[in-house]
């Protein structure tokens, strides 16, 4: 069945004649009676009734036609896909990153998108393994490794989150040696911001404090709101909580973003566009000494 043959059964169908239909798709009458008589014996069912000079659908052929406006719309997607890849443009954009960056970073970024911008998914996935696999962008805490494309994003604070009461509320940031002496909320060892207070405090040669864990961000900050303690986190403030930054003997406890993408991908310059504008976001919305310089 090929698809000239269904545009021509939707022709029919929706001019209700073959010679109607024959003006529209520029064949001659005869051809296509023809091609309709092929197509309903291919499938083995009768399309149209043959009343006079109109041709009515049939049971069947009103079943079919929803059916073959389908395939020719996916056709015609396809189609214009192959031309976009051809010319290394993107169609959708699947976006890989840790939970918190999708939540305060991507999601206020997308909504920034405009209807000329591919069409965004994103999956909640950490590393360069993502892009392996199908995702064509990603957001990690680690700078890729040779052979990637890529783009260091932004470089963000750890928060020490405390509620309005506590007898740091009126600060600005704390010393990892005072953290030290406190109970802290914190996310599972598998998180980077766990490894982050984890490798401080070994290089600050302090010992690790009373630690409550768990593996929400967001849950940590509403232990820390409910008084369990001070919640170590990247996320934007919630619960209003009062975030401070913390302070070790080697300077600020920070973390890094890098986008990162296949160097191969037929759109690899339209991914390293996003990424650039990914990283002009995030000095919009969090201040330009964020940004690190390009390489």
């Amino acid at each position: 069945m090929e698809l000239r043959t269904l545009r021509y059964f939707v022709a029919v169908a929706e001019h209700g004649s073959v010679s109607a239909a024959a003006e529209v798709v520029h064949v001659t009458q005869p051809a296509l009676s023809r091609q309709i008589r092929q197509l309903e014996q291919q499938l083995r069912l009768g399309l149209f009734d043959r009343r006079g000079n109109q041709l009515e659908l049939t049971a069947a052929g009103v079943q079919f036609l929803p059916v073959a406006r389908d395939v020719l719309r996916r056709a015609d997607e396809a189609v214009s896909a192959a031309e976009a890849f051809a010319a290394g443009h993107l169609v959708h954009v699947t976006i890989a990153a840790p939970t918190t960056t999708l939540t305060d970073v991507i999601a206020p970024f997308l909504a920034t998108f405009g209807p000329h911008d591919p069409l965004p998914t994103v999956v909640e996935r950490s590393g360069t393994e993502a892009l392996r696999e199908g995702a064509d962008l990603a957001i990690t805490t680690h700078p890729p490794r040779a052979g990637w494309g890529s783009l260091p994003l932004a470089v963000l604070p750890l928060w020490a989150y405390v509620p309005a009461g506590h007898r740091w509320a009126r600060r600005t940031s704390v010393g990892l040696d005072e953290l030290a002496g406190d109970r802290l909320v914190v996310l599972e060892p598998s998180f980077r911001p766990r490894q982050i207070l984890q490798e401080s405090l070994e290089a600050d040669g302090l010992a690790e404090p009373e630690l409550v864990e768990c593996g929400n961000a967001q849950v940590a900050q509403a232990l820390a709101a409910a008084g369990r303690g001070v919640a170590i986190v990247t996320d934007d403030p919630r619960f209003d909580l009062h975030g401070l930054r913390i302070d070790s003997d080697r300077g600020p406890l920070r973390i890094r973003l890098h986008a990162a993408w296949a160097r191969e991908h037929h759109a690899a310059p339209a991914l390293a566009g996003i990424a650039e504008r990914l990283r002009t976001f995030c000095g919009t919305r969090y201040g330009t000494d964020v940004v690190p310089d390009a390489p």
